[in-house]
């Protein structure tokens, strides 16, 4: 083959897999996997999909340092450490921003096009609000070592003139099939779908504030195709670069998405709140909401399907099937 492959890290996870998929509804198969498998949804992951090579993380990096890797026309760097429960400060530098350095640089370096997942966990307690522009960038203040970590590398990037070369996407609360093995990082969509099948019934947080009403606090729900698709345009479009969100833009709420899974389920809504751990209550965020402007103007115009719709397709085509397994949307 003369034409050069796509690499695509995290391609056995939830939104790596997702995205491999779509590129073979393109009928594109000349993909590298990089991943770690470690979990047999991974694997199930996997299996649905049409590539070249799978490589071990380990193996790829050493590939990579080794300068043995085939160049690729582009490379979706979706594979870190997505767990904002991980304290490791030393793994986290090292995965998720030396690992992410060394592989930018090599793009860039073999002419490639590089687009990185960031993340909305970024922006912390929100305080600072929800924009991608530029300037805003460096005062965020995540709440935890996973969203410095991204951070870390999304200020570097920009330093570094970099930025207006590559494309990096925060991606808000993604949900959708492919999430199985993320254990407790799974949306809520997925966790309350078990509860309900256990329980007839979703246990939401209470509030801890005057100006929200127990289950009215508030964030961007992302399906999986959506944010699929934002990611795909960047790795089109060469001539677009910079740090985008990747949300709905618009916030809702935990009844709000609870109400879809019970109407998916064609059940009632059955909603019970429950005390919210203290040690996180200093720290809950009660309203996220991508300002997608930035995106908009860069010419992803797509429109994203609603909780209800995503909740719907999820639920039917996904989570209901006998064994869990995926179903093409």
């Amino acid at each position: 083959m003369n034409h050069k492959p796509i690499i695509v890290t995290g391609g056995a996870g939830f939104i790596g897999s997702n995205l491999v998929a779509a590129l073979n509804r393109r009928g594109q198969t000349d993909i590298v996997v990089v991943d770690h498998i470690n979990h047999p949804d991974k694997t199930r992951n996997l299996n649905r999909l049409r590539f070249r090579e799978y490589i071990d993380k380990t193996d790829f990096r050493q590939r990579l340092r080794a300068g043995s890797l085939m160049s690729p026309a582009t490379v979706y760097h979706l594979g870190a450490c997505s767990s904002t429960t991980e304290f490791d400060e030393r793994y986290l530098e090292d995965n998720n921003v030396l690992y992410t350095r060394e592989l930018c640089e090599w793009s860039l370096s073999v002419g490639a096009r590089f687009v990185y997942a960031s993340s909305a966990a970024t922006y912390g307690n929100g305080e600072k609000g929800y924009s991608d522009d530029d300037a805003v960038t460096p005062v965020l203040e995540p709440l935890n070592p996973y969203g410095r970590s991204k951070q870390t590398f999304d200020k570097w990037a920009l330093d570094n003139g970099i930025l207006q070369r590559i494309a990096g996407l925060k991606y808000f609360n993604v949900y959708g099939p492919g999430e199985d093995h993320k254990g407790e990082m799974r949306s809520m969509v997925n966790k309350a779908f078990g509860q309900i099948r256990r329980e007839n019934e979703i246990g939401l947080f209470k509030s801890y504030r005057t100006d929200y009403a127990d289950g009215e606090q508030e964030r961007d729900f992302v399906f999986v195709d959506d944010a699929v698709a934002m990611t795909l345009f960047f790795g089109d479009h060469l001539d677009i670069s910079g740090l985008y969100n990747c949300g709905t833009g618009h916030a809702r709420t935990w009844n709000a998405l609870a109400t879809a899974l019970f109407d998916a389920l064609d059940m009632p809504p059955r909603i019970r709140y429950v005390d919210m751990p203290p040690e996180i209550r200093d720290k809950y965020q009660y309203h996220t909401q991508a300002d997608m402007s930035k995106a908009r103007q860069a010419g992803f115009t797509r429109p994203f399907l609603s909780i209800e719709e995503g909740v719907r397709r999820y639920v039917r085509n996904y989570l209901s099937s006998q064994n869990c397994r995926y179903i093409a949307l």
